[in-house]
């Protein structure tokens, strides 16, 4: 039979704007679960679907995620369900996705939608122990929520009965066709009862779809749900944001986002292929599985590393654009921009790469202090909005990790098979508090996996308001101290100020080197910052001054702008702090500070100087 329209315009006008989800008639336990998690009035999907779901009809659906199309099926799902039914007959309800995590998610849903009826639904996909699954599935479970492959394998096993199956769900069917379900889906469904009620959603009704329907799904009412019209320019499913990071933190950074993030498929992009292998094999050692894709790589090679990716078994793609081009994957996740992309484009070619299949994406860009401008010229090319954010502390990692750690026990919990552990709580509930052993137990676990007490705070680059002010700030101090030191004071000032204004003109403006200023005002620099073991003077007072050796000079196109800028960026310090700065052909002469020379050794190491990494050590001369 032709199946039935329903618009989500009309379904949501049938229902009064202020009734909320009381209106649709679900059980009373399952309104109570959404009072407690928040949930206030229904989405177009969920006011059209709900109903029609209740009064036990098929429903074919077009929504894309983001709808909450996940509600619109689980609510009706778990006001039909029979809990207290035999074991062996227990299972009322089976949700069928394409991917795995779309599995744990729409599981989890399910449990927290249906916690007051304390129902039961666990995720079943491949690649997790057979063995646990069968276990769980013989003790008797509620909903089962599965990719078609593994769900069919336990079908053929005996160890998935749909006997008393009253509710099937297809969700995301597009995407599960496109994976080439489509025979899987057809066994699948032959083998549950006829008499079951159907309902299939997808974000797309393509002739397959139709076939489909037709073919399993009696008398359908068909729904579909427009999403709301996004401006031009606007990337309506990809968040945007940045992180702005010295150089010398950019590696702990993207590990740090990543263990936040905790994403399922990553695209990482850097300029050279160079940066592509050197943080491949960083992050690889890191325990990352990482794969790098680039030009210098044959197309087997190329062909070797994309079949890996698809098949989830490499979480990171490193690759340049060039390498990049033409990139068919439909399940990026997330997508980190390592480097600022020079053009605007190229940021839109690479964020586009996330986002797709009805899916929310993610883009990531860690920003260089100085890199801060690019960001503007990207956001009014593109008349996007970058959120610039923090960032993760230590704090925020551990409290990541935890949760992982609650998931994990979670699992174990519905996993079963924990018998042989009661007899020890029971012996140390005689002596502590239930909560402090359970509580022992998570910390013991923590522990042996690794904690974030080891891991450093990434220090916050200022941003370019930060900066602004903090110079402003220096300036009316200067401006003030005159006044308050008094006239002998101003003579004392005066008298030095040449060697200062040599030295900070070289260091600011590159416009003179001291060959042009003359042997009078080399002199005076030299008077004013000696060699190293001397005393440097300034306002403050006077410190210890040594002399940095830095492998590149005048044939690198190095000005000293590029060093005090690297200097003060890299090594966080005041640029007031920097002394007399020498540039030579091949290499150039910096003087910093005593105490802080090994520090501006380290950083400068850590980092590039005109798009390149060189030697830097203390001056042996």
């Amino acid at each position: 039979m032709t199946p039935r329209s329903t618009s989500g315009a009309s379904a949501v006008a049938d229902i009064p704007a202020d009734a909320g989800f009381t209106s649709l008639g679900l059980d009373p336990r399952v309104l109570a679960a959404l009072t407690a998690l928040g949930y206030e009035e229904p989405t177009p999907i969920q006011s059209a679907a709900i109903p029609l779901l209740l009064a036990g009809s098929d429903v074919l659906a077009q929504a894309a995620t983001g709808t909450g199309k996940t509600a619109a099926f689980a609510l009706p799902l778990l006001h039909r369900l029979a809990p207290d039914a035999p074991a062996r007959e227990r299972l009322s309800a089976l949700i069928l996705v394409p991917t795995r995590e779309l599995a744990m998610q729409v599981a989890e849903a399910v449990h927290r939608y249906g916690k007051e009826m304390r129902i039961i639904a666990i995720p079943i996909y491949g690649g997790a122990s057979m063995e646990t699954q069968i276990r769980t599935l013989r003790r008797g479970v509620d909903v089962v929520v599965a990719t078609p492959g593994r769900a069919l394998d336990h079908i053929r096993r005996g160890t998935l009965v749909l006997a008393g199956v009253r509710t099937v769900v297809l969700d995301e069917a597009d995407e599960m066709l496109d994976m080439g379900f489509a025979e899987d889906l057809e066994a699948i469904l032959v083998a549950t009862p006829k008499e079951r009620q159907t309902a299939l959603f997808s974000a797309t009704l393509p002739p397959r779809i139709a076939a489909i329907a037709g073919k399993h799904l009696r008398d359908p009412e068909t729904i579909k749900i427009d999403r709301e019209p996004v401006a031009a320019g606007e990337a309506a499913k990809v968040r945007q944001v940045a992180y702005i990071v010295p150089r010398a933190h950019k590696m702990a950074a993207l590990g740090r986002v990543l263990d936040i993030e905790h994403p399922t498929s990553v695209i990482v992009f850097c300029r050279t292929r160079t940066e592509v292998d050197e943080l491949t094999e960083t992050l690889n050692a890191r325990g990352y599985r990482a794969e790098a894709l680039h030009g210098g790589l044959s197309q087997e090679q190329r062909d070797r590393v994309m079949k890996k990716f698809r098949a989830n078994k490499a979480d990171l793609l490193i690759a340049t654009d060039v390498a990049a081009r033409g990139l068919d994957v439909q399940h990026v996740s997330h997508v980190v921009n390592y480097d600022v992309p020079s053009a605007a484009e190229s940021y839109v070619h690479r964020i586009g790469r996330t986002g797709r299949a009805g899916r929310e994406g993610v883009a990531i860009t860690l920003a260089e202090p100085r890199e801060h401008r690019l960001l503007r010229n990207i956001e009014f090319l593109t008349k996007q909005k970058i959120e610039i954010a923090q960032v993760p502390t230590v704090a925020d990692l551990r409290a990541r990790r935890l949760e992982l750690t609650r998931a994990s026990l979670r699992e174990t919990i519905l996993g079963g098979e924990l018998d042989a552990f009661r007899t020890i709580v029971e012996s140390l509930a005689q002596e502590f508090d239930i909560m402090d052993i359970a509580a022992a137990a998570v910390k013991q676990i923590e522990s042996r996996e690794g904690t974030a007490d080891a891991e450093q705070e990434i220090p916050a680059a200022p941003t370019r308001r930060e900066r602004t002010a903090e110079n402003r700030s220096n300036a009316q101090s200067r401006s003030e101290r005159p006044q308050e030191r008094g006239a002998p004071a101003r003579r004392d000032r005066d008298a030095s100020t040449p060697a200062r204004r040599a030295s900070r003109d070289e260091a600011v403006t590159g416009s003179r080197t001291s060959r042009e200023r003359g042997d009078e005002a080399s002199g005076r620099r030299e008077a004013a910052f000696p060699a190293r073991g001397g005393k440097r003077t300034s306002r403050g007072g006077e410190w210890d001054v040594a002399r940095l050796y830095i492998g590149a000079g005048r044939t690198a196109k190095v000005r000293p702008a590029d060093l005090v800028g690297a200097i003060a960026n890299e090594a966080g310090i005041d640029s007031r702090a920097i002394g007399a700065i020498q540039i030579s052909d091949r290499f150039s002469i910096v003087e910093v500070p005593e105490e802080i020379a090994d520090d501006v050794v380290a950083a400068l190491r850590a980092s590039t100087i005109k798009g390149r990494q060189v030697l830097v050590r203390r001056d042996r001369a």
